[in-house]
């Protein structure tokens, strides 16, 4: 048998590797178009940001050592320029020799990847604004900046990429601006979690421009200037453009190939393109998303690799293995801070119309008496029927990894709020609570579904009645330390001797820090003959930030 495989990064270089352990004895080939195979590509800010220090670091694997571990032909700097389905013939180009040359197969697999989304703004293409993609783009980027010593970096586009070029050049010494045309930054969460991220990243001197829009570039001299709609102009010695990515769908559709909903090449669930020998993996596939059924786009290493691998299976066994699809598991490091996200964000469950509880709850990273915990918030979302755990999104400081692969696993098996109630974890007091975070989230989420707990959204306050009462259950200090406008303080230790101050026949509306009390306070009036009581998701924490965010 003879496999050729277009790509040669996260999806085509795992799916050649599992083809040669599974097949020892068939002719393989790679084609690459770029000077490089199997390299950590996620790790490229972290090399222009100097942590990662030895570029040789972020290779896997080299054509090379790839031919002698895995007996396998890969040919880099050729491009694959157009495939044949009928003849089952790839055409490809060395791009040293400019020869062009023909090559059969029996099956063939296209990890073409993604491709950088370049507007067609004026000025975006000239010296000074970089893409990153690749190790050639990272190359021009580190060399630049050392050569031309850059003070000023603008990055556009406020993705996880975008985010950790900003971290990295402004770890070098930078000053830093991110533009963003969206209200947000990174699009997957919802914006109560990205607007505490948005605090955070401001803190450190970042000049962070949401609900911003680039309109063109000019130079003076050696200086960049950037153009906004709104008619302000930012100097940049520097501007990584950071927009998006766009599956590489070029050859499969001039080969016939289907091209589905979301513009990526249609794979079935044994990664099988609509050409029965042809099969496709990483960027530039699209599937169903397990939680919506919407065609849906992964552009993430863990998935192409996974999907390499079952790949290779069915190619060499005959469509053994079936792909699941991806929930878009996600994890960045911005400064300080951890953001991570597994499944659909609430306000795409909403856009597909599909009926969801939002809770978010805030908890130690460890044990409070155990030095060193700090805060994290979990916001999850789940379906009011039957508990089904849609999304889990947290941000902190420490331990948000170990939690989010847990939520993860726990959205992608369809499991429920339940599981997390009894989620079993590995307790000491440097690593957790008795009561993990975890759990934590399955109580609060549990008593909602109980209608134990009742609550009401930061984005809610303006649709209390005039005559509906708003209390503020935190201590006397912590309310003249800040509070939101028309509240009333009644701390929740001195709720029981003060019912007489809370009319029955008022809808109540309780917040506190961040929800326990306000819980705990909600309880105690039910229980006393009021009828209508909400807590506030999230508490004043959350609001602060969200409020702070939308001005």
């Amino acid at each position: 048998m003879k496999y050729i495989i277009v790509g040669a990064v996260a999806g085509g270089a795992s799916t050649a590797a599992r083809l040669r352990r599974m097949d020892e004895h068939a002719e393989i080939i790679i084609f690459e178009k770029g000077e490089y195979v199997s390299y950590a590509n996620c790790g490229l800010p972290y090399y222009i940001g100097d942590v990662i220090k030895d570029r040789n670091k972020l290779f896997v694997q080299t054509a090379a050592s790839f031919h002698q571990r895995f007996n396998i032909d890969v040919r880099v700097q050729t491009e694959v320029i157009s495939i044949d389905p009928v003849a089952k013939m790839i055409n490809a180009k060395d791009q040293r020799t400019g020869e062009v040359y023909g090559e059969m197969y029996d099956k063939l697999v296209l990890s073409p990847g993604a491709v950088p989304i370049i507007p067609p703004l004026p000025g975006i293409i000239q010296e000074g604004i970089f893409t990153v993609r690749n190790v050639n783009d990272t190359d021009h980027i580190k060399s630049y900046v050392q050569q031309k010593h850059i003070k000023k970096a603008v990055v556009i586009g406020a993705g996880f990429i975008g985010l950790e070029m900003a971290e990295s050049l402004h770890g070098l010494g930078l000053h830093v601006t991110i533009i963003e045309m969206g209200n947000q930054i990174l699009a997957p969460v919802d914006f109560p979690i990205a607007s505490i991220v948005q605090q955070h990243i401001r803190s450190k001197g970042v000049d962070l421009r949401l609900n911003s829009a680039v309109t063109s570039f000019t130079k003076d001299d050696e200086q960049l200037k950037v153009h906004l709609k709104s008619g302000d102009m930012i100097d940049a010695d520097v501007v990584i453009l950071s927009i998006g990515v766009t599956p590489d769908t070029r050859l499969a559709a001039v080969a016939g190939l289907k091209i589905g909903d979301a513009k990526g090449i249609w794979v079935n669930e044994y990664l099988q393109s609509s050409d029965p020998d042809i099969y496709a993996v990483g960027d530039a596939i699209e599937f169903k998303n397990p939680i919506t059924q919407q065609a849906l786009i992964t552009y993430l290493a863990g998935p192409a690799n996974k999907q390499g691998r079952i790949c290779a299976n069915n190619i060499v066994f005959g469509n053994v293995q079936k792909y699941h699809g991806a929930i878009n598991t996600a994890i960045v490091k911005v400064f300080d801070m951890t953001v991570a996200t597994a499944g659909t964000a609430s306000k795409h469950l909403t856009t597909a119309r599909i009926k969801h509880i939002v809770s978010t709850t805030h908890s130690g990273s460890h044990a409070g008496y155990y030095p060193g915990a700090k805060q994290m918030s979990i916001q999850i979302a789940f379906s009011p029927e039957d508990g089904r755990l849609f999304s889990a999104q947290i941000v902190g400081f420490d331990g948000v990894d170990k939690r989010i692969d847990v939520l993860s696993s726990a959205i992608k098996r369809n499991s429920t709020i339940y599981e997390l109630v009894e989620f079993e974890h590995a307790y000491a007091p440097p690593y957790s609570s008795a009561k993990d975070p975890i759990n934590m989230a399955g109580f609060v989420a549990e008593n909602i579904l109980l209608k134990k707990l009742h609550l009401f959204y930061w984005n809610e306050l303006d649709k209390i009645p005039k005559d509906g009462l708003l209390i503020d259950v935190r201590s006397a200090d912590e309310f003249k330390n800040g509070n939101i406008a028309g509240a009333i303080n009644i701390p929740v230790d001195e709720i029981r001797d003060r019912l007489h101050e809370i009319p029955k026949d008022k809808q109540v509306f309780i917040y506190c820090e961040a929800g326990l009390r306000g819980y705990l306070a909600q309880r105690i009036l039910l229980q006393n003959g009021f009828e209508s009581v909400s807590n506030l998701s999230g508490g004043y924490f959350l609001w602060k930030y969200c409020k702070a965010e939308i001005g």
